[in-house]
């Protein structure tokens, strides 16, 4: 359908729909990356200051050459992301302004100014700081990117599950602010995204030494760093699917309808399978499945923890909806959900075997050597971005039709006050725009990733030596 044949109320959702879509994935890309290596990097940089190794100084500045990159463009897109709220979804911060703003604020105030303020003293304080004091700010760095994350998951995990407040006026307004940062589903959420955050930046790592081990460039140091990073994705890939098993039996009780979606149960089951591959009508609420092959009885153990649980179809929660809520749909793009949470599970165990085969080489010294598995690691580079993006889909998708599950519709969110046509060009300039960035950040990284770490040209950036090592 065309923007001229749409009632206008619907051209705006669906425009201010698909440019916080867009603008989410594409900030996304960017955030585990750079919370996975800020802590790689102080990890590195310990090491070096430990045992005086100048390889281990020399894996620090390279790597710490591509956070940056990575940091800068993930920054200004994240501060774009958040005028949204008021640009687009001006009804939805008139809502719930009270809850969801205090922990935005939160990231603001405590954390963002943490990790920029402590950024700019790591990286220009390598020949002015002490080394041990330089070495505090990069794991300043890499606590204020786990505050930020956590207090933006926060304010996400409300929209997910709304606790600690009440209505007051038709507005919502916070009651409990510990109950709104240390709910359930914020806990599980930042978790399973450090998890994540660990294994993208873990694979980023490892794929980057094995391309230059792949072409014997200095092998020894690239060997350490591959090392480090596969030390980092076993236990991380392993944490990652733990605690989505968690993640799966809080929303069995939260948000049935996401659960129920996402394996494209229609009707009530006891004994439940869980789907491994379903094919379906392309509309986005099928009604059934053609096909769909399951596991006997797996759904009801991930869900309930019993054989025999019972798991609500997505007919039945409909039905239950329209009696709580009034009459709508309220089942989200099943087709999406289902494939979203697909994506992030199946890529997930990929990564998994990728990982364990990582540690394997480790532990028996043939990580340097074996030139298939340097060639799946780099390969395996763009893996956690794409996992990381179908479980962003999957959780955000799933809501809907709520932007607020069980308070407001996505459809009463959106703003009036701005034209449709304003509106459209908005989404044109962002998609320009952030089309030129990606390739930039996409350059900048292939064209400093594939650069040696080069002594003699760490050493001419530095106004002056790097002093002697003490605390």
């Amino acid at each position: 359908m065309t923007l001229d044949i749409l009632p206008l109320a619907d051209a705006a959702l669906d425009i201010s729909r698909w440019q916080f879509a867009l603008t989410t994935i594409y900030h996304f890309l960017f955030v585990p990356l750079t919370i996975g290596l800020a802590y790689t990097l102080a990890i590195m940089q310990t090491f070096w200051l430990r045992s005086g190794d100048e390889q281990w100084l020399r894996l620090t500045r390279f790597f710490g050459k591509l956070f940056l990159i990575n940091f800068a463009i993930g920054v200004a897109t994240g501060l774009v992301q958040e005028f949204q709220f008021g640009m687009n979804w001006s009804e939805y911060s008139r809502f719930v302004g009270d809850v969801f703003g205090a922990p935005l604020a939160m990231e603001g105030l405590m954390a963002f100014f943490l990790e920029s303020t402590f950024i700019g003293l790591w990286v220009f304080g390598w020949n002015r700081l002490k080394p041990g004091f330089h070495l505090a700010t990069i794991w300043l760095v890499a606590i204020g990117t786990t505050l930020s994350a956590y207090f933006i998951l926060a304010a996400n995990a409300w929209m997910q599950d709304p606790v600690g407040y009440e209505l007051v006026n038709g507005k919502a307004q916070m009651t409990n602010i510990f109950a709104v940062l240390f709910n359930e589903t914020a806990l599980l959420a930042f978790f399973h995204t450090m998890a994540a955050a660990a294994v993208t930046a873990g694979f980023f790592v490892l794929g980057v030494s094995a391309f230059h081990m792949r072409r014997g460039q200095d092998v020894q140091a690239f060997g350490r760093s591959a090392r480090l990073a596969a030390a980092i994705v076993v236990p991380a890939t392993v944490l990652v699917m733990l605690i989505g098993d968690d993640f799966m039996r809080n929303m069995v009780n939260r948000q049935p309808m996401k659960v129920a979606a996402a394996e494209a149960l229609y009707d009530t089951e006891t004994k439940a399978g869980l789907s491994l591959f379903a094919v379906a009508p392309l509309e986005a609420n099928p009604g059934e499945t053609t096909v769909n092959v399951k596991i006997p009885y797996l759904l009801s153990v991930l869900a309930t923890n019993s054989f025999d649980g019972e798991v609500i179809g997505i007919n039945q929660l409909q039905a239950q909806y329209e009696q709580k809520y009034g009459p709508g749909d309220y089942v989200p793009p099943v087709g999406v959900v289902y494939w979203g949470f697909r994506g992030m599970v199946y890529i997930g165990g990929l990564l998994m075997v990728i990982a364990l085969w990582a540690g394997y080489l480790a532990w028996k010294g043939k990580i340097t050597t074996n030139r298939t598995f340097q060639k799946v690691a780099i390969w395996s580079i763009p893996l956690p971005f794409l996992a990381n993006t179908a479980g962003w889909i999957y959780t955000e998708v799933g809501r809907q039709p709520w932007v607020v599950q069980g308070l407001q519709r996505t459809a009463d969110g959106v703003t009036t006050a701005v034209p449709v046509w304003q509106m459209g060009a908005a989404l044109g300039t962002f998609i320009a725009i952030y089309g030129i960035l990606i390739i930039v950040e996409f350059w900048l990284l292939k064209r400093y990733a594939q650069r040696l770490p080069d002594p003699v040209r760490d050493e001419a950036e530095r106004s002056e030596p790097v002093p002697a090592m003490s605390y």
